[in-house]
């Protein structure tokens, strides 16, 4: 009975929420805002789901950017979790099709989110292009998702090099976002789904890294994650044994 009333409330929220997005956006389209804003509003469902979101950040990513910042993508629940905890001025890149998704994917796009196709690889490296010109530009920070894909489960995947291309052309910082496990974490049914971490960390200076070191850049923001997340996983799991 839980999961029905819950699928109910959610598909409402979206419906709602993605109608009253959409205009809000023909109003003002492409906004720099747009996202922070609806990102939080759509965040407000993880009341809905039980699920309670901790983020932290760091003074140095309050007080500076414009950065790239780069989180670890796990499944569809991010349109709630993620979305919840991103900064002001900034947009993510996301895959072409995800404009197709009713309510939602209208309210992507008018967002000013960044739309790319990844069966075009040409496209692709004119995206790289797009996002760093829209950073100097617009002074925005970028959201991507360098693993390319989600991992259900499978731990923190290799990255991809386009976010790494992205912030040396642009000469922005990268912020590693780390989020605790997502998989399997909300069951429908269950009353208190527990407890998500997101921790941001201090920005890595992409000056001590060349044109011809994206790799190492890759590398490193890679480890720092990846030991990141696996200290939240156990935060979690000892918070939620005394809960």
């Amino acid at each position: 009975m839980l999961a029905v009333l819950r699928w109910i409330l959610l598909g409402g929220f979206i419906v709602v929420f993605g109608i009253a997005g959409c205009l809000f956006c023909i109003i003002r389209p492409f906004h720099r805002n747009n996202t922070y804003v609806w990102g939080h509003i759509f965040g407000w469902a993880t009341h809905i789901l039980g699920l309670k979101i901790v983020c932290r950040i760091p003074p140095a990513v309050k007080q500076g950017g414009p950065f790239v910042y780069v989180c670890n993508h796990q499944n569809s629940w991010e349109i709630f979790t993620v979305a919840s905890v991103l900064p002001k001025n900034t947009v993510t890149i996301g895959k072409k099709s995800l404009k197709w998704i009713p309510f939602f994917g209208q309210l992507y796009w008018l967002a000013g989110n960044i739309l790319i196709d990844r069966k075009n690889s040409g496209r692709a490296l004119g995206t790289i292009t797009q996002a760093a010109n829209a950073i100097k530009r617009r002074d925005i920070s970028i959201w991507l998702f360098p693993e390319g894909t989600r991992s259900y489960g499978r731990g923190l995947l290799p990255f991809k090099r386009g976010a790494f291309h992205t912030a040396i052309r642009a000469g922005a910082d990268i912020v590693p976002v780390c989020v605790s496990n997502l998989h399997g974490k909300i069951k429908m049914n269950r009353w208190n789904n527990g407890i998500l971490l997101v921790e941001m960390l201090n920005p890595i200076k992409i000056d001590a890294f060349g044109k011809d070191t994206v790799s190492q850049l890759s590398q490193t923001t890679h480890q720092q994650m990846a030991e990141k997340i696996a200290q939240l996983d156990r935060e979690v799991a000892k918070q939620e044994s005394v809960s």
